[in-house]
């Protein structure tokens, strides 16, 4: 434009996305090939911080068993099972969903699922997409 120019009074403006429902909520889903924003999961971020605070509670000897602990914290003690179980993902896992790089299914409930113990074997089953970047 140049300084003469009139400024337009619409300017129109396409982006390409699509929704998505994923657990009830909508989200954005752009093309194959478009760079993805980065999004960190809090709900993860805290289970995982959650999970470590509690494993280091045990190892301290502060609190003799889960269930005691479990009791302390008010939780349930299934419950508290399943997120120390998150102790037990790989370095890089647990790296990723920090820095937001986890795919979109990577959702609490999905890696509170039985997952293999071996870290060479987790990429896979918790679908992360380890070249996300």
């Amino acid at each position: 434009m140049t300084r003469g120019a009139p400024m337009p009074d619409t300017v129109t403006l396409h982006v390409p996305f699509r929704v998505v429902k994923r657990g009830g909520r909508k989200e954005m889903q752009m093309p194959e090939g478009a760079t993805q924003p980065r999004r960190t999961d809090n709900t993860l971020v805290k289970a995982l911080a959650r999970a470590f605070r509690w494993k280091r509670m045990l190892e301290s000897g502060e609190f003799a068993s889960i269930s005691e602990l479990a009791e302390k914290e008010g939780i349930a003690f299934t419950y508290m099972a399943r997120v120390l179980r998150l102790t037990l993902l790989a370095p890089d896992i647990v790296e990723a969903i920090l820095d937001g790089r986890q795919r979109p299914e990577v959702t609490l409930a999905r890696v509170l699922e039985p997952f293999p113990v071996e870290w060479m074997s987790q990429g896979a089953a918790i679908e992360l997409d380890r070249n996300h970047s």
